[in-house]
């Protein structure tokens, strides 16, 4: 993989001190422009759910959700700013405790979870709740990035190159099915193996690992009754309309009915009680329902810019461990953003997938927002524009 290598040979990288440039200001312009829509989208989204909530936790007050999801973006965006700032060099030190303490709150959750449509994926922090799976995936991403650039050309090996990879995301897989969260067990497995093709693995240990992969949801399948219900569901979901087909039936709805141009902003129907997770897992649909086609398409457009300026950012890294590491970031970008959209459309069974800048959810924003500021830090380190 000719990475930086394009540019520098081994041990001829300049010092850190040296190289290090301004972050990239496509990014900053991308990931600003992305969560601005996003928060715009959470209070047209929300705000009926919220004001009809009289006894609940909103109290009636329709911006309840706004408010908050702003406060985590504005807290959020002075992540990124710091975390741009931090070298690369520290992030390869925090790697190493990173994954011991993500594994830890994981197996913390099914003890003192909280327990939310009969998943226990949430840890109450008082003010609000954490989801451990989103620090997870940050940490396998640092902690994969920081070995596989220290083994080399070990990593086409099985015995250094796959089997302590391996083992890790299994026990992972382990600690996400206890709560249950499939959903973060697809993309973490996902996010690894594109790792570790990027490291150098050898392509035939994907088969066998698509191979475990394809047994392991067989197993789910017969194991777990929702996973099976999901699965009808998304084969013909008219076929139950009051049940476990509701939610797609309803988000193809709303995206229907916003044909070319949408029903303007905060004009959506289906928000009105009848599309659940308005806000958070399938606010996709909403923003198709008042922006229409064309303001999707848009939305969409803005996702691949930045997903394609984060891998680009990556090739043109001088550095193995943050080439690794923008790629891994640009691949859990993507993931999540291609998975939420390919629920929210019937393209996927519906899961737990929330869309990157736009779902409800503070901590859950912080870490994205505090992702793009490493994916800065990664283009810092390019010698010159990746472009």
């Amino acid at each position: 993989m000719q990475y930086g290598a394009l540019r520098l040979s081994a041990g001829q990288e300049t010092p850190a001190a040296a190289r290090r440039g301004r972050g990239d200001p496509l990014i900053w312009a991308l990931t600003l422009s992305l969560l601005t829509v996003g928060v715009m989208m959470v209070f047209s989204a929300s705000f009926p759910s919220a004001f009809y909530d009289l006894q609940g936790e909103t109290g009636g007050n329709g911006a309840w959700f706004f408010l908050r999801q702003l406060l985590f973006a504005l807290l959020g965006v002075g992540a990124m700013a710091f975390c741009s700032l931090i070298p690369l060099r520290v992030y390869e030190r925090l790697a190493l405790p990173a994954l011991p303490g993500a594994l830890l709150l994981l197996a913390l959750v099914p003890v003192v979870g909280v327990k939310v449509n009969g998943a226990r994926r949430w840890i109450s922090l008082g003010i609000t709740t954490f989801q451990p799976s989103e620090l997870a995936k940050l940490a396998v991403i640092l902690f994969f990035s920081a070995q596989i650039s220290r083994t080399g050309e070990q990593m086409s090996t099985f015995r250094q190159g796959i089997l302590p990879y391996a083992l890790i995301l299994l026990l992972i897989t382990g600690l996400l099915v206890l709560e249950p969260h499939f959903s973060a067990t697809v993309i973490i497995l996902s996010v690894g193996a594109v790792l570790l093709f990027a490291g150098g693995a050898r392509l035939g240990w994907f088969v066998g690992g698509g191979t475990l992969l394809v047994s392991g949801g067989t197993l789910a399948y017969f194991a777990f009754p929702y996973v099976a219900e999901r699965l009808r569901a998304w084969r013909d979901p008219f076929s139950d309309l009051t049940g476990d087909g509701w939610q797609v039936v309803q988000s193809l709805y709303a995206i229907g009915s916003g044909g070319l141009s949408g029903l303007g902003l905060g004009r959506s129907r289906q928000k009105y009680l009848y599309l659940p997770e308005e806000h958070n897992d399938f606010i996709f649909a909403v923003l198709c329902e008042e922006l229409g086609f064309l303001g999707a398409l848009v939305v969409l457009c803005l996702f691949a810019l930045l997903i394609i300026r984060g891998f680009r950012t990556a090739l043109g890294c001088s550095d193995r461990f943050g080439f690794l590491l923008g790629v891994g970031i640009s691949s859990l970008l993507a993931l999540q953003t291609i998975l939420n959209i390919a629920v929210c459309t019937n393209l996927l069974p519906c899961t737990g997938i929330a869309l990157p800048f736009f779902s409800y959810g503070g901590t859950a924003l912080l870490i994205q927002l505090a992702e793009m500021g490493i994916l800065l830090s990664v283009s810092r380190e390019n010698p010159g524009d990746p472009l």
